[in-house]
């Protein structure tokens, strides 16, 4: 009667680590609406002349994406030129699609992420005396993604206005 719980006990010991990792290959499915995004990224068609680009691209074995990002916006009415880098790690905890993003104005924003329909957002805690932000991307055609970065005042988490948007093409 021994001999046989052994077996049994690992065999519910291996299905509840496939169940905790997602699955048995070790990739992560709540990353899977997320894999739009893997691919290196240009700016096309800003009108204020910045360019710019962006790489989401899989890491630790495929269980993080990491999205680079640069830009750079050309001198105007008195202003020097300057550059914009950043990095963002896309994760799973405790089944929560998270990011966090770092920047090189030494900005760092957690996000909560959620993936539907083509589109992805990210999401900023409420925190009562600091803006939340909203950062998306969307599915515009197989090779162009539509992006946003919007901005809500401290007290009020729910009224976003718009910062940023762009558009980007797939390098090939």
């Amino acid at each position: 009667m021994l001999r046989g719980l052994f077996p049994r006990a690992l065999g519910l010991v291996s299905l509840a680590l496939v169940m905790l990792t997602g699955t048995a290959r070790g990739e992560s499915p709540t990353l899977t609406p997320f894999q739009f995004l893997l691919a290196q990224w240009e700016g096309i068609g800003d009108q204020a002349g910045a360019t710019g680009g962006f790489t989401f691209a899989t890491g630790v074995q495929d269980h993080v994406i990491v999205r680079t990002n640069y830009s750079n916006t050309p001198a105007t009415d008195g202003k020097p030129a300057s550059r914009h880098d950043d990095l963002m790690v896309i994760y799973v905890d405790a089944g929560i699609v998270k990011a966090d993003y770092f920047d090189s104005e030494s900005h760092v924003i957690r996000y909560v992420a959620e993936a539907r329909d083509g589109a992805v957002a990210f999401l900023s805690e409420i925190k009562t005396s600091e803006p939340r932000y909203r950062l998306t991307y969307t599915r515009a055609s197989a090779t162009t993604l539509k992006g946003t970065f919007e901005v809500a005042p401290p007290g009020k988490p729910d009224s976003f206005s718009l910062y940023l948007s762009w558009t980007a093409r797939k390098v090939k």
